[in-house]
């Protein structure tokens, strides 16, 4: 797993784990156009140490090709920012599982979901420490 790649292993993709996450008890909070979901299992030796799974919503955005636009920029964000996240979660005893919904309308430029994105995982590490 290379510092500045995105793995398979790295995309949140088990039932279970999206399950717990949005069954309750997971931190969530939003900076616009952006809403993270956060919450730490136990730990899983298949699965990454951060995991993230992507939403924009179909009633949102009918196309597929503006939906697939918006997740490849958040894909492309979290992939420049998640050093600060797993330096931290390296650590830990527990993996973190992280999904991020975008909740606008429109499009935006991908240097405005960067810095969102950046924000948020600023403060999901400030929540972790």
């Amino acid at each position: 797993m290379g510092i500045n790649t995105l793995c398979k292993s790295e995309r949140l993709s088990s039932k279970i784990s999206i399950e717990k996450m949005f069954a309750g008890g997971a931190k969530s909070f939003s900076v616009f156009p952006l809403r993270v979901v956060f919450i730490q299992i136990e730990k899983r030796e298949e699965a990454a140490d951060v995991s993230i799974l992507i939403s924009v919503s179909k009633k949102r955005f009918k196309r597929a090709v503006d939906r697939n636009r918006v997740k490849r920029q958040i894909r492309e964000a979290y992939r420049k920012n998640k050093h600060t996240l797993l330096e931290l979660q390296g650590t830990k005893e527990q993996n973190l599982v992280i999904g991020v919904i975008y909740s606008s309308t429109e499009l935006v430029s991908s240097a405005e979901i960067e810095e969102k994105l950046n924000l948020l995982l600023g403060r999901i590490a400030e929540k972790l420490a």
